[in-house]
């Protein structure tokens, strides 16, 4: 393995693990990119783990095919579809990651003469791959037409130290070759370990050196060798370019130790359920991205929220601009400030801040003399009956990439209606799900009535 390699490796796999993985683990990330029989936009994922970097690759290709100017039927995709779609939004990601005065562009495929065999199938029957490996396939033996999907498994006896031998770097120069690359690679993409050249693309794209500084424990793997799940530095990585390890806005001090946060609107979002159990916080940033796509995270998967809806994600209303830094005072996200600090967020939001008023917005705010000033009521004296955009309802989709988390293990948007509701309102009768948890770190009101006669899954 070259030092090179076993850099990459080290970050990825953690210290030590240059004498690999076990093969369970390693199995399970060596698939490519591969779309659902049954939902031609949908990537299918064939067993836990990769969805870190599935579910954002995802999200990408949802927000180019419906919110491109070209509009596709995204849900009638032809392979030419398929292969203008993957290939745009892989190059999106790794422009993204580009970071520095540098543009030199990394892309891992196989070392001429290396690439493996995959499996192929077709829907009724599946034929066994071959073990050679000194012989590839040429990527133009057969019109694409004629090509079946690969099943994107590694070859069996495809290793983890194998597999990091037969490797080749190409470096390019500009956004324009890169695209024309990445696009000549599209099998490659699809094929045997296709995530994982693609991750390690956007590693080498990054530097490994800057994703060390932006990483709060560089002990932390990027994958977990243990389990196989991705890190939220890996999931912040390709969502924006930036593989810090937290998911609020900006930066925050906590004694003495400066912690990196999301500090622009993402084009995606992400909402997870772990806010409703109040294990973290997630920013304006990720939770009202350019795009009405988010990302949803459970305990142990990741799955695809979203809608054509534009509206949701309109520009910051100054109520919701004044939350944000309401929050940025209260970073243990207490629902309040200390009085003292009121000054400073009347300030940062360009509001009257002279010592007199502020002194008598305490007084207001604050009439018992507790010391401190509750978010909601701040909201209400300085930005009152502010209305959000956002429609009453609206139709929405659930994509998780899991066969097993799918109705008869197919791959499909599950469709619904979302129904925003306000705090006056009466509650609708709807299942408390894991999924609507999870909006609900978003939208507090929000009601679901899914299509189906089963919630999705974000598991």
């Amino acid at each position: 393995m070259s030092d090179l390699n076993r850099e990459v490796v080290d970050l990825v796999w953690g210290r030590h693990a240059s004498g690999g993985v076990s093969a369970s683990i390693f199995r399970r990330w060596s698939q490519g990119f591969v779309f659902s029989e049954n939902e031609p936009s949908a990537l299918e994922q064939l067993e836990g783990g990769p969805c870190a970097v599935i579910a954002p690759v995802q999200a990408f290709i949802l927000k180019n095919i419906l919110f491109n100017r070209e509009s596709l039927d995204w849900r009638q995709m032809t392979e030419e579809d398929q292969k203008t779609a993957l290939c745009s939004t892989l190059s999106e990601i790794l422009e993204c990651a580009c970071s520095g005065p540098s543009t030199t562009y990394c892309l891992l495929s196989w070392a001429k003469g290396q690439s493996p065999h995959t499996t192929t199938h077709t829907s009724n029957t599946q034929t066994p791959s071959s073990h050679t490996q000194g012989t590839p396939e040429p990527e133009s033996s057969q019109p694409l037409q004629d090509q079946r999907q690969p099943t994107a498994l590694a070859v069996e006896d495809l290793g983890f130290e194998q597999f990091h031998s037969v490797l080749h770097k190409r470096l390019v120069q500009s956004v324009s070759e890169l695209r024309e690359e990445v696009l000549s690679l599209y099998h490659t993409w699809r094929g045997c370990c296709g995530v994982l050249l693609f991750l390690y693309s956007v590693i080498l794209t990054k530097g490994i050196e800057n994703i060390k500084n932006e990483i709060e424990d560089t002990e932390e793997p990027l994958i977990d060798r243990l389990h196989g799940h991705g890190s939220q530095s890996l999931v912040n990585l390709l969502v924006t370019g930036h593989a810090v390890s937290n998911v609020w806005d900006g930066d925050r001090e906590c004694s003495g130790m400066m912690l990196h946060g999301i500090h622009k609107h993402a084009s995606v979002g992400f909402l997870t359920l772990m806010e409703s159990l109040r294990y973290c916080k997630v920013g304006a940033f990720l939770k009202s991205p350019k795009f009405p796509i988010w990302i949803l995270g459970s305990e142990t998967h990741l799955s695809v929220f979203f809608a054509k809806e534009m509206s949701l994600v309109g520009p910051e209303s100054p109520s919701e601009q004044a939350r944000r830094v309401f929050q940025s005072f209260d970073p243990e996200d207490n629902g309040f400030i200390s009085a003292s600090l009121l000054e400073d967020v009347m300030r940062a939001l360009d509001l009257v801040s002279e010592p007199d008023y502020v002194s008598l917005m305490k007084s207001k705010l604050d009439p018992e003399g507790l010391g401190v000033i509750l978010l909601s009521p701040f909201l209400l004296e300085f930005f009152p009956d502010q209305d959000s955009g956002v429609p009453d309802s609206f139709p929405v989709y659930h994509y998780n990439g899991l066969k097993q988390s799918n109705h008869n293990e197919k791959v499909q948007y599950v469709e619904g209606t979302a129904v925003i509701l306000g705090f006056e309102d009466p509650v609708l009768r709807t299942d408390d799900t894991p999924a609507k948890r999870c909006l609900q770190t978003k939208w507090p009101y929000i009601e679901l009535l899914w299509s189906t006669q089963h919630s999705p899954s974000l598991n």
